[in-house]
Order: structure tokens, then C-alpha cells, then sequence
């Protein structure tokens, strides 16, 4: 059987709740932002983002991204720093984490 491409539906399912768990620890922690200015950025609710903070939502099955975890780290430093920088749209995120789901498939990550 050949290798099967992996799924967008996939790749979000699991590894958006990360790297929007670390974009909105960068947002809060490191340039400032309350949950809920974090919540807008990232298209979804202040809960959500406080389960990010404490590691209820996005960070559950760490060890199982160990080998891509630095790749996320980074693309979630970049996106976040440009957010603070600029009025960045959810669209704009959207395709940062797109862009990090094609860098992780060109490194066979997935």
C-alpha cells in the first residue's frame, strides 16, 4: 500500500490546538496581551486560551510531538511576534499554521 498524504482535516485536528497553545502563550506571556485580545487573534474563545495557558487544551499529548515540537515552537514565536507587531488577520494566521503543516511535510514530520 502507498503512503497516503496526510489530511489537512488531520494535521488540525491535531496539531492546531498546539501551536495555537503556544502562539497564545507567546501573545499573553512574552508581548502582553489579555486572554481575550489572544482569544480574537486566534479565532477562538478566552476559555480556550486559558485552557492553553494551564495546559488543559493544545499540550495533553506532548510527547507524542516531541520530534516536531522545535518546529512549532518556531513558527508560533514568528506569527506571535508579528501579531504584536502588526494587525494581523485570522485569515493571516490561518495560513501561518498552513504554511507550518507544509514545512513539517517537507521535513517528513508527519
Amino acid at each position: 500500500m502507498k503512503d497516503m498524504p496526510v489530511s489537512c482535516e488531520n494535521v488540525a485536528r491535531q496539531i492546531l490546538p498546539l501551536y495555537r497553545a503556544y502562539v497564545a502563550k507567546e501573545l499573553v506571556e512574552k508581548y502582553g496581551y489579555t486572554q481575550v485580545s489572544a482569544a480574537k487573534k486566534l479565532g477562538t474563545t478566552q476559555p480556550a486560551v486559558s485552557q492553553y495557558l494551564s495546559s488543559k487544551r493544545g499540550r495533553q499529548k506532548i510527547a507524542k510531538y516531541e520530534e516536531i515540537l522545535p518546529l512549532v515552537q518556531r513558527a508560533a514565536e514568528k506569527v506571535a511576534q508579528r501579531m504584536a507587531k502588526a494587525d494581523v488577520s485570522l485569515e493571516e494566521f490561518n495560513d501561518s499554521f498552513c504554511d507550518l503543516c507544509r514545512e513539517l511535510q517537507e521535513h517528513k514530520k508527519l
